[in-house]
């Protein structure tokens, strides 16, 4: 059994050293060098290149490297093999600890004090307390829900929605279109992390920024392909939403004219809120390669049809 290695974004010496220490006898090849396509059935990838994996005759298993397989599931050339999207509590913990700083970032006004600071200027603002703070969480699946426990011990308010009906512990949920219209007026902050889809592409639009009360703050750190840019642009800047936090964009890397870059009420960070570090996951590939050769259930499966 052979595995290829696809990612121009990781180190593939430093995954084959993690991946070996719990599969000393894995073959493992890197991409474009892959020698006879023939001897390889099973792949590690993040957006490899449209018909790579159509190209490999004996391909029976697509691991991942990310916990969102949309990149993967848009080229129409994908094989009908099982296909296993990263799952680790890293990740988890990561995001839980990205949404938590973007949430202080807003309420406890650390941009504002960081001008304060460079004006020399010492003056105490005021902000309210967690428990007056609202936030709602789109999407209630591993890392939103680890997001809203992790918020609720703050002492937010939590909000939650998913497309079917959740429950998680401290968090007031809502689903369908009827939940989601219900829960937006009362959100001052509101997180996505949402998987994306056919029926998420594009959710973070005009009329949702409109049901947000005036002032809210949207934190994005699911997939740019959730967001209107043009609608959230115009929200801003006509002052009904008072900013942004940003993870994730349309096109990556962020092209360096684009608007997002100098205004002032978008924060950007380059799609770093949850990394797949390979000492923490190869542990998540090779127990999906050791389940793969022995028949056993596959952990993390996707649903094609959901897209997740």
């Amino acid at each position: 059994m052979t595995l290829l290695f696809c990612s121009s974004s990781d180190n593939a010496d430093v995954w084959r050293a993690e991946i070996t220490k719990h599969l000393p006898d894995l073959e493992m090849r890197v991409w474009p060098d892959i020698g006879d396509v023939a001897d390889i059935d099973m792949a590690l990838v993040w957006k490899p290149p449209a018909g790579l994996l159509a190209s490999l005759p004996n391909l029976r298993l697509i691991v991942s490297l990310g916990a969102g397989v949309e990149p993967l599931l848009e080229d129409p050339t994908l094989p009908e093999v099982p296909l296993v999207r990263m799952v680790s509590e890293g990740l988890t913990v990561d995001m839980a600890g990205y949404v938590a700083l973007q949430v202080l970032r807003w309420h406890r006004l650390v941009d504002e004090y960081g001008a304060l600071q460079a004006a020399s200027r010492w003056q105490p603002l005021d902000h309210r307390p967690a428990s007056d703070v609202t936030v709602g969480v789109l999407g209630l699946g591993e890392l939103g829900a680890a997001s809203a426990r992790t918020l609720r011990t703050m002492d937010y308010r939590l909000l939650g929605w998913s497309r079917s009906p959740k429950s998680v512990e401290g968090v007031e949920s809502f689903s369908g279109a009827d939940g989601l219209a219900a829960m937006l007026p009362r959100c001052d902050l509101l997180v996505c992390l949402l998987p994306l889809t056919a029926e998420t592409r594009g959710i973070l639009n005009a009329e949702l920024f409109a049901a947000l009360p005036a002032g809210a703050v949207v934190v994005n750190a699911a997939r740019g392909g959730h967001l209107v840019e043009a609608d959230l642009l115009a929200a801003l800047d006509r002052g009904h939403l008072r900013g942004a936090s940003l993870d994730v964009f349309g096109t990556e890397p962020l092209p360096a004219d684009h608007p997002f870059w100098r205004h002032p009420k978008i924060r950007i960070t380059p799609h770093v809120a949850a990394i797949t570090h390979p000492s923490r996951s190869a542990v998540q590939v090779a127990d999906a390669i050791t389940a793969f050769r022995s028949g056993r259930p596959l952990a993390n499966l996707v649903d094609r049809r959901r897209g997740y």
